[in-house]
């Protein structure tokens, strides 16, 4: 093969590629899933290390940036990545010119991956560890959908009335990772309609214990309501650890049971 080939390859043009394709359309949290990764030889022979494959997310966090001839500081909220999940599979081989090889694994979703619900992202990377050469990587983007205990849950919510509005990945601290998912609830019929204006919930699951954090008639927006509490001094009161060795059914029935509890309090 000529010189002038390999050094294009080495800057990725003729290289070899990587395709990850999912045998499932949705990804379920603590499941396994299989994934088959084709890879394709480019114009010239190129020898692979091994092959990469990232679980990703996108959250938001606030930054302060201090303005010229200014003594404040604004505050803005910034987009960061984060990687949920790595794999290194390893399968060292020499691809050739036009030639195909085909790897079949299965790979476990952890269980706090965010569900695609609003404007939270998922996606797979599968990059080619390939020596002296730009890695020839393929990004798909993921739909993530509750387990069966959350999708209880949230039918359970939805026949009290309550509407998800919004759902976002936000900095949080005191977690494994640097965020949480906040899902934000509006009453629009039923038992909380015209007395609680909203409802935010935070859920975090561990081997053990599937724990949810309520927020009610939150006041201020954005990082000033629940996620401030969960970052700082005051310990919630609205705080609710489910076993996961309960059913679907006794969980939301215990979600349920908590809110209209809770409602019974606030309004007493």
């Amino acid at each position: 093969m000529s010189f002038f080939k390999k050094t294009l390859a080495s800057f990725g043009i003729g290289s070899a590629k990587v395709d990850a394709v999912l045998q499932q359309e949705t990804l379920i949290p603590g499941d396994t899933v299989r994934v088959i990764i084709h890879v394709y030889g480019g114009a010239t022979e190129q020898h692979i290390d091994h092959i990469d494959l990232k679980l990703c997310c996108r959250y938001i966090t606030e930054r302060e940036e201090r303005q010229p001839h200014s003594e404040g500081a604004l505050k803005r909220r910034v987009p960061q990545n984060y990687v949920l999940d790595k794999w290194e599979l390893p399968y060292s081989f020499t691809i050739h010119p036009s030639e195909e090889r085909t790897f079949d694994i299965e790979l476990t979703v952890p269980f706090n991956t965010p569900l695609t619900i609003g404007d939270s992202r998922v996606w797979l990377e599968t990059a080619l560890d390939i020596d002296l050469a730009i890695d020839p990587t393929d990004k798909d983007m993921l739909t993530v959908r509750p387990d069966p205990v959350m999708d209880k849950i949230f039918s359970e919510l939805e026949e009290l009335g309550l509407r998800i509005r919004q759902v976002e990945c936000e900095a949080a601290k005191g977690f494994e990772m640097p965020f949480v998912q906040e899902f934000e609830f509006v009453p629009t019929t039923g038992l909380f309609h015209g007395t609680w204006r909203e409802v935010e919930i935070i859920a975090y699951r561990d081997k053990q214990h599937l724990q949810l954090w309520f927020e009610i008639d939150r006041q201020k927006k954005g990082f000033d309501g629940l996620l401030s509490n969960l970052l700082g001094s005051s310990e919630l009161n609205c705080y609710l650890s489910l076993s996961n060795e309960l059913t679907c059914e006794q969980a939301a029935q215990q979600v349920v049971d908590y809110l209209t509890d809770l409602f019974k309090v606030k309004q007493g």
